[in-house]
């Protein structure tokens, strides 16, 4: 059996994605060995935090319409970049071996880099917070600029598990202000996931940068895949307010043209978005580039019979 054809099974047996297969494959030294590989897969990272619009629940759909990964995508020779990271859902389904993560959100960052670096102090504090109304509110005030690092990552990981539904979101001045959610039992502390993050974030590089920086870096073959604020699909259906700064008409062109960039130079790129005439105006009648509307659900909303399926776009070059 070739590399190619034990990779194929792997994704077929294992309904996983071909780069995490071929990830195994070297992992197992080429052998396709059943208990090995669930063993791996089971013990795979997931997204530490909750985020509204993360892409974990579409992966599976993308991969059955053959959106992704781009098949030609060398995770050996090219890298993964993945700018607007978020809750890394896309980069925790790969576990590509050469990888960059950016995004504006300085507490995330800071998040994802304690994870990496100094993950047993992270754990050691966030076992002593406590989920109380009062004492979320006191967390919630306190400012981050006045915080060591490992006090941003566990007051973002605190308020991210025991807030409403898991938001994030800032109001003008940056400083977070979601109410606190009613749970039974949050789990706060995942001491052995946040273990298998750290252990996956070793060789990754890891930047609080404008998406506009991987131009700089990003070279023929490299895989981009973009995961920006959504174009809202009306005047109050908005939750992008990830950063306190806005993301409508002018940044969205301006994404679509770094886009444009990419797709010029040779990279494969996969963006998401909002399934909106804006949206779909401005990626149309691009030579090599395809627009596809996917199924996603829609969890956010006061009014829970609002709640359901919607149509995004997912937007690619290969």
């Amino acid at each position: 059996m070739t590399s190619a054809q034990a990779i194929k099974e792997i994704q077929k047996n294992f309904d996983i994605n071909s780069i995490f297969a071929q990830h195994i494959l070297r992992y197992t030294k080429g052998k396709v060995v059943p208990t090995q590989i669930q063993n791996i897969i089971d013990e795979k990272p997931k997204p530490f935090v909750k985020w509204v619009g993360g892409k974990r629940q579409l992966l599976k759909q993308f991969r059955l319409m053959e959106l992704y990964p781009p098949e030609k995508f060398n995770t050996k020779t090219n890298i993964y970049f993945e700018p607007f990271v978020g809750g890394g859902a896309v980069f925790f389904d790969l576990l590509p071996e050469k990888a960059v993560l950016s995004d504006l959100n300085s507490e995330l960052v800071t998040t994802f880099n304690v994870i990496k670096n100094d993950v047993e102090a992270l754990i050691h504090l966030l076992r002593k917070y406590k989920y109380e109304k009062e004492y979320f509110l006191k967390i919630r005030a306190q400012n981050p600029e006045k915080l060591s690092d490992v006090n941003i990552a566990s007051r973002f990981l605190y308020l991210n598990r025991t807030c409403f539904n898991g938001m994030y979101r800032v109001n003008s001045k940056g400083g977070f202000n979601v109410p606190f959610g009613k749970y039974s039992n949050p789990l706060i502390c995942d001491e052995n996931n946040l273990k298998k993050v750290s252990k996956s974030l070793k060789n990754v590089e890891i930047k609080r940068q404008d998406y506009k920086e991987v131009l700089k870096k990003a070279k023929k073959s490299d895989f981009i895949y973009f995961d920006p604020p959504y174009f809202p699909v009306s005047k109050t259906a908005s939750f992008t307010n990830y950063t306190k700064e806005a993301f409508l008409e002018k940044e969205q062109i301006e994404l679509r043209d770094t886009f444009l960039e990419l797709h010029k130079r040779g990279c494969f790129v996969m963006l998401s978005n909002s399934d909106t005439p804006f949206i779909n105006e401005i990626y149309s009648g691009i030579k090599g580039v395809k627009v596809t509307q996917v199924q996603a659900g829609r969890m956010i909303n006061s009014d829970s019979s609002k709640r359901g399926k919607i149509t995004e776009v997912l937007v690619t070059n290969y």
